[in-house]
């Protein structure tokens, strides 16, 4: 069967390549072949493995069986009220060809009260799944019927590498108050005095360059490869981030991390998982101190994330099922 995948692909964001790597992963080892929408489909098929398609393109739904509808954070109109737009008008198509379409791993919000009707009326019998409690709360609230999952990241195998305990990988992200900036800025020269090494690891190449000059003292290295993301995430003792797919992928990797959230969606991952995190502007002694001492988020609510992960791909793949059952051998002819 082709399982199609819609999310913010094709845009250099480690983050974003980490989910459609871990979705591609799961769905290929269960059997399926994978569709993605990508800003770059060229790149996408190349990096990943898979087919690809233009995001713009909507004939491309015609091309799967099944379409998930993430993961990431999609359903919010924080950034702008076109991305949301956008998600909703690929649901709302694919439906329209008779497709199956799951809401998958996803957070929900932040949402105007604009973005909660639109949500709320293109949702409306509809799969969803939701990767933190928090959304899946926000969702209930909304009278929406969710379940929980996690994001598919989780899922993501490190490599084989020495751990180097005096390594702190310090992950910032542009677009936050020159506070937040400054406030992780004087973390990681804490750190250094206190003979860690830093290295400064920027996941979204072009978008983040504007933090490099805050940052020159230090070694920086951008990458939107997230093989490269979990290897470095591997190799440290400790993960610092504002990014979310940092953190993630140092719990995919068992490496201890705290986070300084600029995002709902980065607080509801470290308080699901334990681990120490601050709102900004930060405290960065204290953040500074919680790698050093080694506050260590708790292990074993990390593995029933990714138990969560796991199970919704079932969950998904449900969907699937019903496919089959309605449309025997469905339009792709797979």
């Amino acid at each position: 069967m082709v399982v199609g995948v819609a999310g913010y692909y094709g845009f250099k964001n480690a983050g974003d390549e980490a989910i459609l790597e871990a979705i591609a992963r799961e769905l290929k080892a269960r059997g399926h072949q994978v569709l993605a929408l990508s800003g770059d489909p060229k790149q996408t098929a190349k990096e990943h493995g898979i087919r690809a398609a233009h995001r713009l393109n909507p004939l491309a739904l015609l091309q799967a069986d099944l379409w998930l509808l993430g993961g990431g954070g999609l359903l919010q109109d924080a950034t702008s009220s076109l991305s949301l737009l956008y998600y909703l008008s690929v649901l709302r198509v694919a439906r329209f060809f008779r497709k199956r379409v799951v809401v998958f791993n996803q957070s929900l919000g932040p949402l105007t009260p604009w973005g909660e009707k639109q949500v709320k009326r293109a949702l409306r019998g509809v799969p969803i799944i939701l990767r933190d409690q928090a959304s899946w709360e926000y969702a209930k609230n909304l009278g929406l019927s969710p379940a929980l999952g996690a994001d598919p990241a989780l899922l993501l195998t490190p490599p084989p590498v020495k751990r180097e305990e005096d390594l702190v990988l310090v992950i910032p992200r542009a677009g936050v108050d020159q506070e937040a900036l400054t406030n992780l800025y004087i973390t990681a020269n804490h750190l250094v005095h206190e003979g860690r090494r830093v290295l400064v690891l920027l996941l979204q190449p072009g978008y983040d360059d504007e933090v490099i000059e805050i940052f020159r003292l230090h070694r920086v290295e951008k990458t939107a490869d997230p093989r490269r993301v979990l290897y470095l995430a591997a190799q440290a003792g400790y993960v610092i981030s504002m990014r979310l797919h940092g953190l993630i992928l140092a719990a995919a990797a068992g490496t201890p991390f705290a986070a300084l959230s600029y995002d709902p969606k980065v607080a509801a991952f470290a308080k699901e998982t334990g681990a120490y995190y601050q709102e900004l502007p930060g405290d960065p002694i204290k953040l500074s101190k919680a790698a050093m001492y080694g506050r260590y988020p708790d292990w074993e609510k990390v593995a029933a994330l990714k138990e969560r992960a796991r199970q919704s791909f079932d969950l998904a793949l449900g969907e699937a099922s019903l496919v089959k059952k309605t449309h025997g051998r469905g339009s792709s002819g797979s």
